[in-house]
């Protein structure tokens, strides 16, 4: 029986979270179809675009996407210091960007409530709306309604777009989060569709690479990219991901150009620092990658951090248990504040 929504997605656990969709039947929705040589490859924009709203709207920052012909990768960390942070005012424009706003939060945003009552309801609800704007599960359904939506609209007809709700991970420590970042971003050289990071698109990766590039003038007025999380080194008390960005693009690089024989693509090995810095092995840096695909479930961390969800859950036990007792070491750092 799967595990509920609300038990895979926990703040106090991790912020981290890897989210997995795909096209109804595994048709090529967002691609050229097999069957029919039809191409939708332009929907993979749609994608882009309500990506850079959500994320410049939710308390959620994006850590890492890829968008293929048939699915959809995003790791997602969830702000709740915040969304917590912002005033009334700030949460009705974000909720509008997405929303229509209900005529009393309207009256007490132009300040015509004047009874205690309706200012209490009024508040109450912009409440509700500030704990959906880092809420997982609607910046996924404020993504995948959307497009489906929309691929309907185009297509004139009805029914699924997507299989079903999304699959989500949630990632208990730092080698987990780098590991899905890196398995999410290599999704379009293993599938031998680009050759190269630079050339990967509709990836993450690919962006944080022409952004690096740019003038801080460019990245400031550049408002229809998707806002990604930014890499801050070895803190994470800040918002971000807690490691270099050169280092994050060298251990991508090497780890696409091994060769592997479940997959077709690949770009020659070259270690690069980090792998030392995090006391990682290789072989089984390489098998956790590889594990993102087969062998992990909605939990990814180390055997006693899944240990510790299962006595807080009251559950006897966690699928994928094995696998990241294999993968994961013991004395890596604790569970993930924000």
């Amino acid at each position: 029986m799967p595990t509920p929504r609300k038990q895979q997605i926990s703040l106090s656990d991790t912020p981290f979270y890897h989210c997995i969709s795909r096209c109804v039947r595994r048709t090529f929705l967002c691609g050229i179809d097999r069957t029919t040589n039809k191409d939708y490859s332009h929907r993979k924009q749609w994608i882009i675009e309500r990506l850079a709203l959500l994320s410049n709207t939710f308390a959620i920052e994006v850590c890492a996407y890829a968008i293929m012909s048939n699915h959809t990768h995003t790791v997602l960390k969830i702000n709740e210091h915040h969304a917590l942070g912002w005033s009334d005012e700030q949460v009705i424009q974000r909720w509008e960007q997405l929303f229509s706003i209900p005529v009393l939060v309207e009256r007490y945003f132009n300040g015509e409530c004047h009874s205690e009552a309706e200012q209490d309801k009024a508040r109450e609800t912009i409440n509700v709306f500030r704990h959906r704007l880092m809420d997982i599960s609607w910046f996924m359904r404020c993504l995948n309604e959307y497009i489906a939506r929309k691929a309907n609209a185009e297509d004139h007809c009805t029914g699924r777009f997507w299989e079903g709700r999304f699959k989500s991970q949630a990632l208990l420590d730092e080698q987990a989060i780098l590991s899905c970042m890196v398995y999410v971003d290599l999704n379009p050289i293993r599938a031998d569709i680009c050759k190269t990071l630079e050339t990967s698109e509709h990836t993450s990766i690919k962006q944080r690479i022409e952004q690096s590039t740019q003038t801080k003038i460019a990245k400031r007025t550049n408002n229809n990219t998707i806002k990604l999380s930014l890499f801050i080194g070895s803190s994470l008390k800040e918002n971000g991901v807690a490691f270099d960005l050169k280092d994050y693009l060298e251990l991508a690089d090497w780890t696409g150009r091994i060769v592997r024989d479940d997959k077709r693509g690949f770009i020659n090995p070259n270690t690069p620092n980090i792998l030392q810095k995090l006391q990682l092995d290789e072989q089984i840096w390489l098998e956790t990658i590889q594990g993102f695909s087969k062998g992990f479930h909605s939990f990814v961390g180390p055997e006693e951090q899944l240990k510790l969800l299962c006595q807080k859950q009251k559950r006897h036990w966690v699928r994928g248990i094995n696998a990241c007792r294999k993968l994961f070491k013991t004395n890596l750092p604790t569970p993930i504040t924000t």
